[in-house]
């Protein structure tokens, strides 16, 4: 394994933010794992996952400066911190997010931060793709914006399942809308973190049982 998905593994489990037990995604599904960047608490901790996300992001789209999109709630610090991680590597890019419920005072509207105009290419930066419910409802809210277009969105973990068919969610996204998402890491990456301790044996048997039902068959 690379070394950098080792310490992106060890940052995730270091932070709370990969736990393992009995959980439901957003998709509705009973999964035996949970990724949750609601769990990145401190200064530090925002600012070593902003540094992963932009090593990513400099891998898959190179000085290439396009608009962050952070989706509400958790996508919104995830924004900033890979905004300020690209600023420190030279790639000033601006950054906006939505709000849950549109203003009807002050500036309205569904967005704050930067308005991005006809023309410019936007990133989203969410936590993780299960189903691509999310992912779905941020293209619906960023239809609004005429003339700008998605050209990739970034996401923590792959979990390798499968969507509304035997396609991968990742897949099924990039096939309906058109533009690739990228992963720092997927579920086969911790899975063989996991096998190299003899203690997480129970964890990985219940993430590959999960993935023989809801993993991606393509």
């Amino acid at each position: 394994m690379e070394g950098y998905k080792r310490e992106f593994i060890e940052f995730l489990k270091g932070a709370n933010v990969l736990k393992f037990g009995d959980f439901t995604a957003k998709s509705g599904r009973k999964i035996p794992y949970f990724i949750n960047a609601g769990e990145i608490k401190t200064g530090e901790q925002i600012l070593k996952l902003g540094e992963f996300y932009a090593k990513a992001y400099f891998e898959k789209i190179g000085n290439k400066k396009t608009v962050l999109y952070g989706p509400a709630y958790k996508g919104i610090p995830i924004a900033v911190s890979v905004s300020v991680a690209l600023a420190k590597n030279g790639l000033d890019v601006p950054f906006f997010f939505n709000r849950k419920e549109e203003k009807d005072h002050g500036e309205g509207g569904v967005f704050v931060g930067y308005k991005p105009t006809e023309g410019e290419e936007i990133v989203i930066v969410e936590d993780v793709i299960t189903a691509g419910t999310a992912i779905r409802e941020s293209m619906a809210n960023l239809s609004s914006l005429n003339g700008t277009k998605v050209v990739a969105t970034f996401v923590m973990v792959d979990r390798k399942e499968k969507g509304k068919g035997e396609k991968s969610a990742m897949q099924e996204v990039t096939d309906e809308f058109g533009f690739p998402v990228y992963s720092v890491v997927d579920v086969y990456d911790i899975i063989e973190y996991l096998e190299e301790d003899e203690a997480n044996r129970e964890n990985v048997d219940r993430i590959k049982n999960y993935l023989e039902v809801n993993g991606a068959k393509v």
